[in-house]
């Protein structure tokens, strides 16, 4: 499994890691990412999966990198501490490695909620803070809030057949060092579906993966990757899915694939759940 910087940080992550958005609770799916170097296991509160994620990890705390996310309405001060103590609990760990806001809300001031994550790394509960689905704008006023380089990450929905909004945010994150979290990269197994009913779309892909030896999905997640500041976090319950997920990492697409997936696959823009 390769690995990319986190942020400034000068911790490196794995390329591919696991998210757990639905995820049932089968602890061999957990372990098997981790045999596999796929140690980076994202959950949040607002996916019920903690206590799940937090019995999978029991006894193999050190061999994985746990990222967490606070919802929205919990952004004032004292609700962000009480949301981040309830985390430790479910995930039953001392210190959550990446604690993000799960999404913006204009409604509380960013500097309000910066202020209660900067005492949560104070108190050493986290150890790193980032943010998911936040434009540029936002991204600005966050790291205005918490200071220059502690904002380490944007948890985003990349993907070849959505990349609109990551497009926007590509070149700031990468100017300032900050890590794109891809989920969705397989736009939760619709990729098949959006291929079939696209001749254009499904002769390109199957070129790739002539060219390659991979199967589709990794050529997907390797689009993704192509990014040098992105790592991908796709969900599953079934092995033999972390099996070829993880076989996206250790290889590359040329510019060539890449602009050739990218050029017949267009570009549909994200519904933005959040707004």
């Amino acid at each position: 499994m390769n690995t990319k910087p986190l942020g400034t940080t000068g911790v490196q992550i794995p390329e591919v890691g696991l998210g757990t958005w639905k995820y049932k609770g089968d602890a061999d799916i957990v372990h098997r990412a981790m045999e596999l170097g796929a140690s980076l296991i994202d959950t949040a509160e607002m996916y019920e999966t903690e206590e799940q994620v937090g019995r999978a990890i029991r006894g193999n705390r050190e061999a994985c990198f746990i990222a967490t996310k606070v919802s929205a309405p919990h952004f004032h001060h004292k609700d962000v501490l009480h949301a981040a103590d309830q985390s430790l609990m479910r995930l039953g760990v001392d210190t959550i490695d990446l604690y993000q806001l799960h999404s913006p809300n204009s409604r509380i001031p960013i500097a309000e909620t910066m202020g209660a994550m900067d005492a949560l790394v104070s108190a050493g509960k986290v150890r790193y803070v980032g943010v998911s689905n936040f434009s540029v704008a936002e991204l600005r006023g966050a790291e205005a809030a918490l200071g220059p380089g502690r904002v380490v990450s944007n948890q985003i929905k990349y993907s070849l057949f959505d990349h609109g909004f990551a497009d926007e945010l590509l070149p700031y994150c990468t100017e300032r060092g900050i890590t794109i979290i891809a989920y969705s990269s397989l736009e939760q197994g619709a990729f098949e579906r959006e291929t079939r009913r696209r001749s254009g779309l499904a002769e390109a892909i199957g070129r790739v993966c002539s060219e390659t030896g991979k199967t589709a999905a990794q050529v997907l997640l390797r689009w993704v990757l192509h990014t040098p500041v992105a790592v991908t976090i796709p969900a599953t319950n079934h092995v033999e899915r972390i099996n070829e997920n993880c076989g996206a990492s250790g290889w590359s697409l040329t510019d060539e694939q890449y602009a050739l997936l990218t050029a017949a696959a267009g570009e549909k823009r994200s519904e933005m759940w959040w707004r």
